[in-house]
């Protein structure tokens, strides 16, 4: 499973350089982002490659973070990869609260991160249909 940090940040001008400038500073590389807007404030998930140490600093400049556990599949580049990995979720009752594609750059494939209720189980059901659940 992976670590996501989810910061609420206001939705102004320069608000993502001040976020991505303070993780620079850290020297916290971002893997994955997705940002959803909701008038004044957004929420931004990020998949960083030091958690803890990106919610520290971001947690002491004053925002306010979310830690918690998604699942990250890979999946195949291919047409109908992302679709199978779905009906499969939905073969086993799982609902996906929301998700988004990253990109594992060693592989050159996408992988699915996804939140959905009791990770724990949801990962090691994948595994077991033949998954890799990183």
């Amino acid at each position: 499973m992976m670590t996501q940090i989810s910061i609420f940040a206001e939705n102004t001008k320069g608000a993502m350089r001040r976020i991505t400038s303070l993780l620079l500073e850290h020297g916290i590389n971002i893997s994955s982002i997705l940002t959803n807007d909701s008038g004044e404030f957004g929420v931004v998930r990020m998949i960083v490659s030091e958690p803890e140490k990106a919610r520290d600093a971001l947690e002491r400049a004053g925002y306010l973070c979310h830690r918690e556990k998604v699942i990250g599949v890979r999946i195949s580049d291919a047409p109908g990869s992302l679709d199978r990995l779905l009906a499969d979720l939905m073969e086993i009752n799982i609902n996906v609260e929301y998700l988004y594609i990253s990109f594992d750059r060693d592989r050159a494939a996408p992988i699915m991160v996804f939140r959905t209720l009791s990770a724990a189980e949801v990962a090691q059901s994948l595994q077991s249909r033949g998954y890799e659940v990183l």
